[in-house]
């Protein structure tokens, strides 16, 4: 047992109780985050109060194990040790983790420790009493000032994501899961945690010669990227609309591209490119064309599970690189029959790598399976690329897929007619 008091500390005369150790691990006012959803399209809501991970509790938990941590220490050991380490560590640690009212009580409960420890067994009043219990003060004030810093971090940090997510939804709307008669699905998926939109690209365009549609990857990343990234969609959109054929269409983009490129600096003025695909689904045919200018090849999903990588015949060089080399463009047509889902996709899919450094092959990879709707097979051919690179993707990804749905034979019909006139009749 240590010496009894001779003399009460400040905080004992002062009318304090060594209150309790428990300091609460969770607070209703903690500060909500951005959550964006794993698919383009509206970002998922952001709740105020949501269920914590498991994985989350162990270190939230620990302000609470340190004061307790530190009261059984002095209890346990000799006067000469102290246990301040614990009573400082405590708010230090409850101010990234945790609110402002949580980081203040668990201030508080290490200041009231500190105190209590010294009351019941310290040599009271004396320099070293003082000193601990103006230390472990101080340190429960910087643990305010830090947590309060950290709150307005996250706060400017939501606002960026929110800004992101509207950017994201005005250069790339997410199009309608219907047009003229197709399923189709776009799906992005940025390499860095937390990104939202890169140098990839995607749009859809209804028109007088068909559904059209663009993917492609622009060279570089950051605003730069972004900037070439709208001018390219709004040259397709355009063009879509007003040109007769998929090759006068890249033409369009070409031009764009380069007065884009006419007006910066640097490399990207003599280096600027885009890779892409270009594809025209006519209104009534059931053919799709494609024009590829240096992109990977789209894939062809037919109903019975069988696939097509749909290669062009003749390289052509990417937009923006028509100064190299100026070769027609030449669209290739092929069938496109009901029930099949054309898949076009940019390079972050094809080099995804393992940790073997084993790139992801979509062509062996989707043989023989089939998909319900073009949504189920983007959702499961991202979850499967994020599990085959570990999460760590080396490039953005992005993917759209088109389906022309199956026809409605004359025994379906017949089938649903029956089932329709067979029906109890919900009238009295």
């Amino acid at each position: 047992m240590r010496p009894g008091e001779v003399e009460q500390s400040p905080c004992a005369r002062a009318g304090g109780r060594p209150p309790d150790a428990s300091v609460p691990a969770s607070d209703a006012t903690s500060a909500p985050d951005a959550t964006p959803g794993p698919a383009l399209g509206p970002a998922t809501p952001r709740p105020e109060r949501r269920r914590r991970p498991a994985a989350h509790a162990l270190p939230r938990a620990l302000p609470v194990l340190l004061v307790a941590g530190g009261l059984l220490y002095d209890l346990l050991t000799p006067s000469a040790f102290t246990a301040v380490p614990f009573f400082t560590a405590a708010p230090l640690v409850a101010a990234p983790l945790t609110s402002l009212r949580t980081t203040l009580l668990t201030g508080l409960a290490a200041l009231a420790a500190t105190c209590a420890v010294h009351a019941q067994f310290g040599p009271g009043l004396d320099v070293n009493t003082v000193t601990q219990v103006v230390t472990v003060a101080t340190v429960a004030l910087l643990a305010v000032a830090i947590n309060r810093v950290v709150r307005l971090g996250d706060r400017r940090l939501a606002s960026v994501r929110e800004i992101a997510e509207a950017a994201q939804r005005a250069v790339l709307p997410e199009p309608a899961p219907r047009i003229a008669g197709l399923d189709i699905a776009a799906r992005y998926e940025a390499a860095q945690e937390g990104a939202f939109i890169g140098g990839d690209l995607y749009a859809v365009q209804d028109g007088p010669h068909g559904v059209r549609l663009v993917v492609g990857d622009v060279r570089g990343k950051g605003m730069g990227a972004v900037a070439a990234v709208a001018v390219l969609i709004g040259a397709f959109r355009e063009a879509a609309e007003q040109e007769a054929t998929l090759e006068a269409v890249a033409g369009r983009l070409e031009r764009a591209l380069a007065r884009e490129g006419a007006r910066r600096d640097g490399a990207d003025a003599l280096e600027g490119f885009t890779t892409a695909v270009l594809a025209e689904l006519p209104h009534g045919e059931g053919v799709v064309r494609i024009v590829n200018r240096g992109h990977p090849p789209p894939l062809l999903l037919h109903a019975d599970g069988t696939l097509r990588a749909l290669a062009a015949a003749e390289p052509a060089l990417p937009l923006g690189m028509g100064d190299l080399g100026r070769r027609p463009d030449r669209a290739a047509e092929v069938p496109f029959p009901d029930g099949a889902t054309l898949l076009l996709h940019t390079d972050g899919l094809t080099e995804a790598r393992d940790a073997h450094g084993r790139f992801y092959d979509p062509v062996r990879r989707l043989a023989g399976r089939r998909f319900p709707d073009p949504r189920t097979l983007l959702t499961r051919l991202a979850a499967e690329v994020r599990r085959h690179s570990g999460g760590g993707m080396a490039d953005d990804m992005a993917l759209l897929a088109v389906r022309r749905p199956a026809a409605v034979t004359g025994s379906d019909r017949t089938a649903a007619l029956r089932f329709v006139a067979e029906s109890p009749s919900k009238t009295p």
